[in-house]
């Protein structure tokens, strides 16, 4: 990066003694505090390490339609190569002949190419693998395995964007009965009907529509063409928030964008099932009263009978979610399933799946305080039986077979004396009995099943165990050939350090609170090092990396892979699910409900102190924190809420008042109406209580969490007259702060923890290229 490109950004120091309005410093010195450069360099190194001495360890595994083979790119010591698998005949060999195909592609496109390095940017293998589909150079190829003849198809196009409004409730485009004799379309805000053979036979079907209170467009015909459904929907009115761009790259004047988000307390779209009977042409009455207060009511879908059509509710507040049918022949309403709590229901566990054309239904729910599978009579709306049962969660359900009256699924925390968040693969009967075990080994089990769901590729690993892939029988977990087993002897010879997984008792005093230890690879014991912690207490998922390298861990905001090159500036670095995240018992999630202030905090502290009881070298006087949006909020917190026990944080893209944040997320945990319990969880609110060191990191383009949650955050804490740092990086969307942020975050830690001065940027410094979201 260019001097000149480091102006374009801004760091602002509002310092204690500012006036009510501020000092506003602006620094376009890069003469920045940091650690050693050895130690910097030493940190940029190490994920390079990560990514080039780790080998036999693939990733994705594609397996070919109708067949029982698959195919997956391996890196090894000489470079990239592509495997093909038999199952059958349970054969592993090179998927074609890198050389041939490289020399052929070298010889019509005039470049050179290397074997094992091949510079396909995607690639797919067609024609049940007698050919491969790739694309190279901007351009799409296709080159036949046999003679290795590479013919250009032509120029890489990108995915076309969805037009404006595609999928929206207004479209008048017209939608054909199954048995194809009429045309459902919406005119002026109601439903009609068209003959498909003659236009001009059109029927009116509602009259009440309006602008204001509209039929929705997405209509739904009745598999037997007799009967027809949709929404009728009540707008809510728009929220528009805006952005300005300071610096676009297409002109010098600033730009104002501007779009709808709403926040908690914002009004939402209210949706009436609609029923209309084709051969009468009248619209038959649905009862409204088991939907009201909607946080949001689903598309119509029919039974494959066409003897009703079911919805799902959702009430606003997430605490009443129903399964609905609505009768076909007069529109009466019935609760097939109601779930209800006096906390939250979690939509993101929500399962449901209908069998025998909706005669049972397969639903999830966490009632006995753990995420289980039940089953559900469809016609009476009565649980039949409780299918899966136990002090342990269900994650996932992979296949439902009908015919078999069996369920595979993947559950968490069932076996003894493994880390409770480990995903492992089990089946079971339609009636809860017959749980077996599909994967056993101690470590988190990662699959991809072949297309009729006979064999599964099972990649098992922890974050302190490198991968081994197998492929095992899916009618009883049997090995049926082995794959790979990652060699990492490059990388630990390279003196990178295996993570920890490191566990102990939470604020309770008897719930186990799991985490990791990363130390730098100049690690000694006799020495002694502040501890960071690393931060995402979002209650929508867990977030410390339980697989080996790859896992992005559900959805976390930062690869665990940067906690190492931040630990190699001396840091012992943290990473801790506390309670109030998900993945455990329905209490272990419950401490966040109308309380994301908590953020885990107690159980995080008791973690690190028990770390530090057994790892001396752990300084629990110098402690930093640093996360990114919901870790944004959690690290601010910390400094607000703990301040005598967090010394130092950094927090980028942060929500920082719940009520500035989008609806769904916030409203689900922190509940519904807007009370006093946002204000009671703002830090905003509390801005006041800081103390120690904090840099702020926020993009003026933030599409996530509005800017405005950072910088009103910043306006209390100048109010207050607290002493803080704050980077506004122009152009920027919802990141941890980019190559610059990074910078200047471990300039911070390493000022602050360690009591360092750093040497001078040189301007040619430039961290690897981060892949913030």
């Amino acid at each position: 990066m260019s001097v000149t490109q480091m102006k374009r950004f801004f760091l602002f120091e509002l310092s204690s003694k500012a006036s009510s309005l501020g000092t506003v410093l602006l620094y376009t010195s890069l003469c920045i505090a940091q650690g050693t450069k050895e130690d910097y360099s030493r940190a940029e190194m190490i994920k390079q390490k990560m990514e080039n001495n780790i080998f036999y360890a693939p990733k994705t595994f594609y397996w070919f339609e109708n067949e029982n083979k698959f195919w997956y790119l391996n890196t090894t010591p000489k470079g990239k190569e592509f495997i093909l698998v038999d199952v059958a005949s349970k054969s592993k060999k090179p998927a074609f002949d890198q050389q041939k195909l490289a020399a052929r592609l070298a010889s019509v496109s005039g470049k050179h190419v290397e074997p094992y390095n091949l510079p396909f940017t995607s690639v797919s293998f067609v024609e049940n693998g007698k050919e491969i589909e790739f694309e190279a150079a901007d351009k799409v190829w296709r080159a036949d395995l046999v003679t290795y003849n590479c013919t250009p198809k032509g120029r890489a196009n990108p995915a076309p964007l969805p037009r404006f409004g595609e999928g929206s409730d207004l479209s008048n485009t017209p939608v054909s009965s199954p048995d194809g004799k009429w045309n459902a379309l919406i005119k002026n805000y109601n439903v009609y009907i068209q003959s498909a053979g003659n236009k001009t036979e059109e029927y009116q079907l509602s009259f009440d529509g309006s602008e204001g209170e509209y039929y929705s467009s997405n209509l739904q015909w009745a598999p037997d063409s007799k009967k027809l459904a949709t929404n009728k929907v009540r707008p809510n009115k728009p929220h528009i928030i805006y952005l300005i761009e300071s610096s676009p790259e297409d002109q010098l004047q600033p730009k104002l964008h501007s779009r709808n988000y709403l926040k908690p307390g914002d009004a939402l779209p209210q949706r009436q099932p609609s029923l209309f009977i084709i051969s009468s042409k009248k619209q038959a009455s649905v009862d409204p009263s088991l939907i009201n207060s909607q946080y949001n009511v689903t598309n119509p879908v029919w039974r494959k009978d066409s003897r009703a059509f079911t919805f799902e509710y959702n009430q606003r507040g997430s605490q009443i979610y129903k399964v609905l049918e609505v009768d076909a022949a007069a529109g009466k309403l019935k609760e097939l399933v109601a779930e209800g709590t006096k906390t939250f229901i979690n939509n993101r566990k929500k399962y449901r799946y209908d069998a025998d054309d909706g005669n049972e239904i397969i639903w999830a729910s966490e009632r006995d305080g753990w995420n289980h599978l039940y089953l559900y009579d469809g016609n009476t709306g009565k649980v039949k039986n409780q299918i899966t049962k136990g002090d342990w969660v269900v994650r996932n359900v992979v296949k439902v077979d009908e015919i078999n009256r069996t369920i595979i699924f993947e559950a968490n925390g069932r076996e003894a004396g493994q880390d409770p968040y480990l995903i492992q693969l089990y089946k079971i009967n339609f009636d809860g009995t017959g749980l077996q075990p599909l994967t056993t080994e101690n470590a988190n089990h990662l699959t991809t099943f072949s297309p009729d769901y006979s064999w599964f590729i099972d990649s098992y690993s922890r974050i302190d165990l490198p991968p081994v892939m197998v492929v095992r029988s899916a009618v009883d977990g049997k090995v049926i050939m082995e794959l790979e087993k990652t060699d990492t002897k490059e990388l630990l010879a390279s003196g990178w350090k295996t993570p920890e997984v490191f566990n102990t008792k939470g604020r309770d005093g008897t719930t186990d609170i799991w985490g990791i230890i990363v130390r730098p690879s100049t690690f000694s014991p006799a020495k002694k090092y502040p501890v960071i912690e690393y931060i995402y207490a979002g209650p929508h998922n867990s977030f410390v990396p339980k697989s080996f390298i790859s896992d992005p861990a559900g959805g976390d905001y930062r690869p665990w892979t940067e906690l190492h090159e931040l630990a190699e500036l001396g840091f012992i670095v943290v990473q801790i699910d506390g309670m109030g995240t998900s993945n455990r018992s329905k209490a272990f999630h419950d401490v966040s409900w109308k309380n994301l202030k908590d953020g885990g905090f107690p159980d995080r502290i008791k973690w690190i102190n028990a770390a530090a009881q057994k790892y001396p070298y752990i300084d629990t006087s110098r402690v930093g924190i640093f996360g990114n949006s919901a870790g944004g909020q959690n690290s601010v917190a910390a400094m607000l809420f703990h301040p005598d026990y967090y010394k130092v944080a950094v927090s980028s893209s942060g929500c920082h008042d719940n009520r500035m944040d989008k609806i769904g997320w916030n409203e689900q945990w922190m509940g519904y109406p807007v009370g006093p319990q946002y204000a009671e969880s703002s830090n905003v609110t509390h801005a006041h209580k800081l103390k120690g060191q904090l840099l702020l990191i926020l993009g003026e383009m933030d599409e996530n969490v509005p800017p405005e949650s950072t910088l009103q955050l910043v306006n209390a804490l100048v109010k207050a007259n607290k002493k803080f740092d704050f980077l506004l990086v122009p152009g920027m969307g919802h990141s941890l702060g980019g190559d610059y942020g990074e910078h200047k975050r471990r300039d911070f830690f390493v000022t602050h923890l360690l009591g360092v001065q750093p040497p001078e940027w040189d301007g040619q410094t430039r961290l690897a290229t981060r892949t913030d979201k």
